[in-house]
């Protein structure tokens, strides 16, 4: 049986059909998506200009684009994974509050006395285990993924201000090797963004590369087509959302090693950051066509209008009110695109 694709056919009579008018719509869909990441790095490109003009003292500097690079690490290995689950058709609220629980389980006194490897741990297992619990309601529970994930979001960050009483947890000093992976350089660079890097290829090589990500794609074009063709649906669902759960717990570890602190606060609106930034970098939101290197370009658009408004002193508010905007913008761009090939 031949493997399943990206689809573009809403309701095709038979798999076999559906498969091969999606090959014919590749090289159009490979000609969208490049121009679209051409757009983003234009975008990219203008903000650095921007910088450049309004801060040139500040932005410029080897340690504020450093900065840049630590701060999108955070976001963007929580985005690696979203970039999975709205391919999938599906959509996960509960990242921020995943990675707060995973920071604060792992940084539990109890926890620490283990030293850092078991914390490390611990964290990847956390956040691996929420995804999980997410997973197995919205495949085998048939719970809608908003209202699971919302669920989870509220019971996970409503768990981590249980267990840390609401109080930011400092690792112990016994545990810096934690906070190595944010001071030690290499290249100039902290090991954080090293560790952003290699779940951003790790990620690109997954979706475009293997069996896994093309039953992503087919799963989030068509279910049912993706169910003809042989493809366990729900089994898959599971697999993503544990994705996602596990790039959660990776994303915890970098915020400890950059605050060397576990805290019910980390992770605050990241849901929202990462769900603009995989938006914004072409993935479609009714799933079926994902790009990992428009997300990360997402990713660097975001942190770097962040570093702009902090550097010319401008309220957050509006910051808020400029990423909502851009966020419509690229819904409304993306709706005009499946209106035109529709």
């Amino acid at each position: 049986m031949t493997s399943p694709v990206s689809k573009t056919e809403d309701s095709p009579s038979t798999p076999g059909v559906a498969l091969t008018k999606g090959r014919e719509n590749l090289p159009v869909l490979a000609r969208v998506r490049d121009a679209r990441h051409l757009g983003l790095l234009v975008a990219l490109a203008l903000l650095v200009v921007i910088g450049l003009v309004t801060k040139p003292e500040n932005f410029a500097t080897s340690s504020n684009l450093v900065g840049i690079l630590a701060l999108a690490s955070t976001i963007g290995v929580i985005t690696v994974g979203m970039t999975f689950v709205i391919t999938g058709g599906g959509i996960d609220l509960s990242v921020g509050a995943a990675m707060a629980l995973a920071s604060v389980w792992a940084t539990t006194l109890a926890t620490q006395e283990y030293g850092p490897a078991v914390m490390i741990m611990c964290a990847i297992l956390v956040g691996a285990g929420v995804g999980a619990v997410n997973g197995l309601l919205i495949s085998y529970g048939r719970i809608v993924p908003f209202i699971a994930t919302l669920a989870m979001l509220v019971a996970a960050r409503g768990l981590a201000q249980r267990m840390s009483d609401r109080k930011t947890q400092l690792i112990q000093p016994e545990n810096n090797a934690i906070e190595s992976l944010s001071t030690t350089r290499v290249l100039g660079l902290p090991l954080v963004v090293f560790i952003f890097a290699a779940v951003a290829v790790g990620g690109w090589l997954l979706l475009n590369r293997t069996t896994f990500g093309r039953r992503t794609f087919a799963v989030g074009g068509n279910p049912e087509a993706a169910r003809l063709a042989g493809i366990d649906v729900r089994r898959h669902t599971l697999f993503l959302y544990t994705l996602s759960g596990l790039c959660c717990g990776i994303a915890a570890i970098i915020i400890m090693a950059r605050t060397t602190t576990g805290s019910s606060t980390h992770g605050d609106l990241y849901e929202l950051d990462a769900i603009a930034a995989v938006i914004i970098g072409g993935t479609l939101l009714t799933g079926g066509r994902g790009t990992i290197f428009g997300s990360i370009l997402g990713v660097l658009i975001f942190t770097v209008i962040t570093n702009l408004f902090i550097l010319n002193g401008l309220d957050t508010s509006d910051q808020l009110i400029a990423k909502g905007v851009i966020i419509v913008i690229a819904v409304l761009l993306q709706r005009r695109y499946l209106e035109s090939t529709t």
